[in-house]
């Protein structure tokens, strides 16, 4: 599932690329994708990219129109990845082809910026699609959005605040997961930092010392924005890559934790799992199965 340092990076990516294009095309081959839409997808059409960003998770393009009275109003198209989407770009000018992709095909978006054209092909290469589209005049009007947490690499995020959301006694990966209390944290990098910090992903919140929070804490901000620098500048199909090549136990089940060398386990739950180190995190003990993925 794509994560805030991803994002942020695609984000960056397509907002150096697309400011200031018109988009020429919108083609949707069904209407399964789009889950919301306040304005008419058509519409957008001929509208200028005023700039993308990310809200946690969510891919947001903030469209404008040229001309003025009442459609003048910014728009904005808003991506949720889910588990298995993704977004290719194609550079016609540069003669580059977005990678190729089975799957279910949710949206193709085209670009023009004085005569440069740019292709932008959404897809859901999983299962389960889960890949939505949203138009609508403010972000907030999302579901999602309107819930989301404070962002983790917001400078106004502070110990205190974080302290605040592990008094409930849920394991502490549930609560980085948990987008209504943290923006952005999803099962790959909740597995990462939790093993940095050489904490058990099924501990109590509530239960962490003070400068296990603290540390906890510190951890976060410095695995995201490390992340998300590392991935700056990437093409979009050269994220997913950098993402997993990157995990030092997330996906790496069975191989030696990179710190002391132990074998890396696994926690198997309905549709997910969890990979940690005993050795690092646990103490030395072998995590058995413990129900949700998220509770307690």
């Amino acid at each position: 599932m794509p994560e805030l340092p991803e994002i942020t990076a695609l984000a960056d990516f397509l907002d150096e690329q697309l400011s200031g294009a018109r988009l020429t095309q919108f083609h949707l081959p069904s209407a399964f994708a789009l889950k919301m839409a306040d304005i008419p997808h058509e519409s957008l059409i001929g509208r200028t990219v005023e700039a993308v960003g990310r809200r946690g998770k969510f891919l947001v393009f903030e469209m404008v129109a040229v001309s003025q009275g009442a459609d003048a109003e910014p728009a904005y198209l808003v991506v949720s990845f889910a588990k298995s989407g993704w977004l290719w770009f194609a550079d016609n000018q540069r003669d580059t082809e977005a990678t190729a992709t089975a799957g279910y095909f949710a949206a193709q978006l085209g670009f023009s910026n004085n005569g440069h054209d740019y292709d932008v092909t959404l897809a859901d290469t999983g299962t389960w699609k889960g890949l939505a589209l949203f138009i609508v005049r403010q972000p907030e009007e999302v579901h999602g959005i309107a819930e989301l947490g404070p962002d983790p690499l917001d400078p106004a995020f502070g110990l205190e605040q974080f302290s605040r959301l592990l008094t409930k006694r849920q394991q502490v990966k549930g609560v980085l997961k948990n987008q209504k209390l943290i923006a952005g944290i999803g099962n790959a990098y909740s597995d990462e930092i939790l093993h940095a910090a050489k904490l058990s992903p099924v501990a109590h919140a509530s239960s962490l010392e003070p400068e296990e929070v603290e540390r906890l804490f510190t951890t976060m901000k410095d695995i995201l924005a490390g992340a998300a620098r590392e991935y700056a500048g990437k093409l979009p199909d050269e994220l997913k890559p950098a993402k997993k090549a990157s995990m030092r136990v997330h996906g790496r089940t069975g191989e030696p934790c990179p710190v002391c060398g132990d074998t890396v386990r696994e926690v198997a739950f309905v549709g997910t799992s969890l990979q940690y180190c005993p050795t690092c995190q646990t103490n030395g003990e072998i995590l058995a199965k413990r129900g949700s993925s998220d509770g307690s």
